[in-house]
């Protein structure tokens, strides 16, 4: 059961709620260089993201949201920090979220006319706590832990509610998974605002994947989670991508077509590697629900896999091909995915 949070609207997209959970990247082009940014963001939206977070370091920054925010179709989030004035220039630019941390944009009066105008174009904020940007006071105290993390995003929380303002997200990222199940977990049981889910600074594309699956993985399998973001070295897409692998194998989104393959083993017979790239880099694309298997033998064919809608298992030098655990069809290796993906064809009707 996952954690029923309180309502926040990032343009159309709503998080929160029991809503589904969102998919978020970040581009890691220039602000101020308006068409790559633009390029930048399409190409994610084809990927499949849902809301993009766009670095505002300076006036240049800001100014070119104005340029970028119309020429594409997602919620675009401002990532700010220490000048408010960016804040401001953000919100009068049309950006449609920002992530802040009130405690850092300067004195109180700074924070109160970012709050206002957030208000007036009901823009909401996102409070974005990192284990390596504790406050020193709480560092002091507890060292760097759930506790101090949960006690930092209650800081900038309470400047927010003090100032009548409620619209809120919270993340509290560490590149510590244990650290950051334990923070989500905690914050979780005090609060109901609702939390984007990461793992900062992660690290490649192997590494970063793995980490990043096993800490969000574990924290959205606790019901826990509104948004995602994958924290890659790498392509912006590539995060998307691996959100996306995230939340289909929780059962909590579906993105079309899942692929089941056998790790191969001394029974194998068939070149199943090059088999299951071949069927995963065809099937890409498609937005059908179904479940396709690639198995290497009879023995993790139509029996282990018999919950796919249609797959393949290997012989000797042949392979069968199966639909919901009964064999329809029995052909040569040469012939075996031709045969598998004029079945596939006729199967979706296409």
């Amino acid at each position: 059961m996952r954690k029923l949070t309180r309502l926040v609207k990032v343009k159309d997209v709503v998080i929160g709620g029991g809503n589904p959970i969102t998919i978020q990247s970040m581009c890691n082009t220039k602000t101020d260089d308006v068409s790559k940014t633009i390029e930048q963001i399409l190409s994610l939206e084809e990927a499949g993201c849902e809301i993009i977070r766009l670095a505002v370091p300076d006036i240049y920054a800001a100014k070119a949201l104005s340029e970028i925010i119309p020429k594409v179709n997602i919620p675009v989030v401002a990532d700010i920090h220490f000048d408010y004035r960016l804040a401001l220039m953000a919100i009068e630019n049309g950006v449609h979220k920002l992530r802040i941390n009130p405690g850092n944009i300067g004195n109180k009066q700074n924070v109160a006319e970012v709050v206002k105008k957030a208000l007036e174009y009901t823009i909401p904020i996102r409070i974005g706590v990192n284990s390596g940007s504790i406050e020193k006071d709480l560092l002091a105290k507890y060292g760097v832990c759930a506790k101090s993390m949960v006690l930092s995003a209650k800081k900038h929380i309470d400047i927010l509610e003090d100032l009548g303002f409620y619209d809120i997200c919270v993340s509290l990222k560490a590149s510590n998974v244990p650290l950051s199940i334990e923070a989500y977990t905690l914050f979780a049981q005090q609060y109901d605002y609702p939390l984007h889910v990461g793992i900062t600074e992660a690290g490649t594309f192997y590494k970063g994947t793995i980490k990043s699956s096993v800490g969000i993985g574990a924290i959205l399998s606790r019901g826990i989670g509104d948004t995602i973001r994958v924290s890659l070295s790498d392509d912006p897409v590539k995060e998307v991508e691996c959100s996306k692998y995230i939340l289909q194998s929780l059962g909590l989104r579906n993105f079309g077509v899942e692929i089941i393959s056998c790790p191969t083993c001394g029974r194998t017979n068939v070149d199943l590697i090059q088999l299951a790239t071949k069927v995963e880099e065809y099937t890409k694309d498609f937005k059908h629900n179904i479940k396709i298997a690639v198995m290497g033998c009879v023995v993790n064919g139509p029996g282990e896999a018999r919950e796919a809608d249609i797959g393949i298992a290997g012989g000797k030098n042949e392979g069968i091909i199966f639909k919901k655990g009964k064999v329809v069809k029995k052909v040569a290796e040469d012939e075996l995915f031709a045969a598998f993906i004029k079945e596939l064809k006729e199967m979706l009707d296409f």
